[in-house]
């Protein structure tokens, strides 16, 4: 036997991540972002390049991606970028992830409105 020796750290566990709660939190945003039906697997397919049984599991929350399949989730999915933001305890972090999309639909609504009252860009506020 050897003598123990060194620093031990303080256990840490309220930060930890157990494999099910993870599986499950990854199922749950596929979910709300796609539902629960045969397309949603496809799309999980065609965004990561699993196979079905994958995507099934994923969705069904019996297994969890991880790595690179991980990654793709979180670029087409925000619901999964939020849930592994939440699961790290980075949280307030989603606030930023979200500000780009928003920036394109207020720019996407400000051209409607544009094309509606017959004004351009360069016109904005002109007639106020």
């Amino acid at each position: 036997m050897f003598p123990k020796m060194g620093k031990t750290f303080p256990d840490d566990d309220e930060w930890k991540v157990d494999r099910l709660k993870y599986q499950v939190a990854i199922a749950a945003a596929l979910k709300r972002e796609l539902g629960g039906s045969h397309r949603a697997i496809k799309i999980v397919m065609r965004w990561t390049g699993v196979s079905e049984r994958t995507a099934k599991n994923w969705l069904a929350g019996s297994h969890g991606p991880a790595g690179e399949h991980l990654v793709e989730l979180m670029r087409n999915s925000n619901e999964v970028l939020a849930a592994v933001l939440s699961l790290a305890g980075r949280g307030e972090l989603r606030m930023g992830a979200g500000l780009h999309e928003t920036r394109q639909t207020l720019l996407q609504l400000l051209q409607v409105l544009d094309g509606l009252l017959g004004t351009s860009e360069a016109g904005v506020g002109e007639n106020e």
